[in-house]
């Protein structure tokens, strides 16, 4: 099931929610430990070039769960949930899908307004030109700090996200955490499937 159903998400909602998850972690992870710790240069421009190159990837992915999340229907909230959370849960995803397209876009920024002018080569397979922005020290530095800032705060928003879907899971007891998990989707799978077979055979 690529769509999302009345009840759950589909393959393409939870891909690209976990791709994204783990991806943004890992780029958190990288940009503490490229700019924080003493490394040889050439690793360390190493490590710049992977970081710039998963995070435009992270742009495409994000891109791409905005314009699904448009298109698709959204699964109904589990029942016990309160109009408040409800509300709060469509906020924070809303806010979620904004930061990971305006994270790597500031990151776009601060390599277009280096007056470094070093190239994004994007896994070694091409260069992506830098946007279309005046060359200054100062604007280099309000670009690192804003993407600092929205880094943090995605990691806050992240952390918030991942403690209220266990709360759901290991307290309240509900689905909030389990329809994004694609086992669900693999048990759904067995089961039509299962039910297929036993139509098949009772027509036999």
């Amino acid at each position: 099931m690529l769509q999302n159903s009345k009840s759950t998400f589909g393959w393409v909602t939870i891909i690209l929610h976990w791709l994204i998850a783990m991806s943004i972690l890992g780029l958190l992870a990288l940009g503490f430990v490229m700019r924080r710790l003493s490394l040889d240069p050439a690793l360390q421009f190493s490590l710049y070039q992977w970081h710039k190159s998963f995070g435009f990837t992270v742009l495409a992915l994000a891109a791409l769960r905005a314009v699904w999340h448009v298109l698709d229907r959204q699964p109904q909230a589990p029942s016990g949930l309160s109009v408040l959370e409800r509300r709060a849960a469509r906020t924070t995803h809303a806010i979620l899908i904004g930061l990971t397209i305006a994270v790597p876009l500031a990151g776009w920024a601060v390599a277009s307004t280096s007056t470094l002018n070093i190239p994004s080569f994007y896994f070694d397979w091409f260069v992506i030109s830098h946007l279309p922005m005046a060359k200054s020290e100062a604007a280099e530095s309000f670009w690192t700090s804003t993407h600092a800032i929205l880094a943090y705060a995605t990691l806050a928003l992240v952390a918030l996200h991942a403690m209220a879907a266990l709360y759901h899971h290991m307290v309240r007891r509900d689905e909030v955490l389990v329809r994004m998990l694609p086992t669900r989707l693999l048990r759904r799978g067995e089961v039509e499937k299962t039910k297929g077979s036993q139509v098949i055979a009772k027509r036999k």
